[in-house]
């Protein structure tokens, strides 16, 4: 070919290629958003415990809702940190205490970016030292009193009409938590919009007769309407002091893990959550037994089990779907937990257990219902249908096996 020949070519292929369509931004509700959060970890051995569980929650939770999350202990990152670098900001056991953090944090929220506080984030004895942050843009003035020791309370959701609180009951029960009274009623702002408080059902809350409450009104979640802020009183661990042995969880309550998540979501611009399923049992056809978490327990490795129909949380799972006609199936008690067939086997009674989401094929089931009400779950990876163990005994590990029509492949959701 003459090189003029080649030439020409060339650069009509070079124009054809600035033709080609450039794809336009995701819509705002798709992309990813990034988590940024503020911690010391040395004060306080139950503020540390809850820091240490906290950081890997909040990066699964990440994985599973469309954001990014980084810790940090270098508050100067606040200095001139802008809503293009980090969507939301959290602070997990503290507050800023640096003239240029503090200045940095304020043009960060008046600029649009989002803001998520953590329990110990609010307290202060001195609210004068920093007005704006403490009475302005939190408005609960100084800390007045706690309960002791860290119990669960009952919660009555004020309003279920703001994103964090959509998919909340009109009263649940929190994680384990101590509890902070303010010295400003916050019903008497107008900026801000109580999320849920205490509810009377709680009382006597807290322990300790010297440090209990026994009525009264106390906000625990709320927000400022003139920011993009969530602020919840929840983020202290019961703690064995003695030992330093936590001796609860902050993510113990499913519904308190759907208002964190749900938040987060709304400060970081996602929109709502897609529609899910509702929690349901797994009841075997063969022998009448449910599919059970063992001891209803939440780590990685957990065994899903057949066992005698309870009614508790530790036997409820919902499907959620993933892609092309395949689901999750997330475990109440923790629903960044789902099914997962071990060591991604394919072969003929492989264990299924509880792991954390990561969106493998062996964590992902095609649901198929027959007209008798009854349905199988083919593991995706495998093409293998969970199975009851043979015999009725409570206890038995669910497995998967080539699918053959059976009794043990056979599971109403109810």
């Amino acid at each position: 070919m003459p090189l003029k020949t080649r030439k020409l070519l060339a650069l009509l292929a070079m124009i054809a290629a600035t033709l080609v369509p450039v794809a336009g931004p995701a819509p705002a509700h798709a992309a990813p958003f990034k988590v940024l959060a503020f911690y010391n970890g040395t004060w306080d051995k139950a503020h540390i415990a809850f820091v240490a569980e906290a950081n890997p929650w909040l990066t699964r939770a990440g994985q599973a809702n469309g954001f990014t999350y980084e810790a940090t202990t270098d508050w100067n990152r606040l200095n001139a940190l802008t809503p293009a670098q980090a969507q939301v900001v959290v602070f997990l056991d503290d507050a800023p205490t640096g003239a240029a953090a503090r200045a940095g944090f304020q043009r960060y929220v008046e600029a649009g970016g989002g803001f998520f506080g953590f329990h110990v984030s609010a307290f202060t004895q001195n609210a004068d030292e920093w007005p704006w942050y403490h009475n302005t843009f939190l408005g609960k003035g100084n800390f007045v009193g706690n309960t002791w020791e860290p119990t669960t309370a009952v919660l009555r959701v004020e309003t279920r009409t703001h994103p964090s609180t959509l998919r909340l009951p009109e009263r649940f029960t929190s994680s384990v938590s101590e509890w902070y009274s303010w010295s400003r009623d916050l019903r008497t702002n107008p900026d801000i919009q109580v999320l849920a408080s205490v509810d009377p059902a709680s009382f006597p809350l807290g322990t300790d007769p010297a440090q209990q409450w026994r009525s009264g009104y106390y906000p625990i979640m709320w927000t400022n309407k003139n920011f993009k802020m969530v602020y919840a009183n929840f983020g202290h661990n019961a703690m064995d002091y003695v030992n330093n042995v936590p001796k609860s969880s902050t993510f113990a309550s499913p519904v308190q893990n759907d208002f964190l998540v749900d938040s987060l979501r709304w400060l970081g611009g996602a929109g709502a959550l897609p529609p899910q399923g509702e929690w349901k049992t797994a009841v075997n056809r063969g022998n009448g037994k449910c599919a059970d978490a063992r001891a209803a327990g939440t780590a990685n490795g957990t065994v899903i089990q057949q066992y005698s129909c309870n009614g508790t949380t530790a036997q409820n799972f919902r499907a959620v779907a993933t892609t092309d006609g395949y689901s999750r199936l997330e475990y109440r008690n923790d629903p960044l937990k789902v099914l997962d067939v071990s060591d991604v086997s394919v072969a003929d009674g492989a264990g299924v257990h509880l792991w954390d989401y990561v969106g493998g094929a062996n964590q992902q089931w095609r649901v198929t219902t027959g007209a008798d009400g009854f349905s199988t779950l083919t593991a995706r990876h495998s093409g293998k249908c969970l199975s009851a163990p043979a015999g009725g005994a409570d206890g038995g590990q669910l497995v998967q096996a080539a699918c053959d029509g059976s009794a043990a492949q056979s599971f109403r959701l109810s």
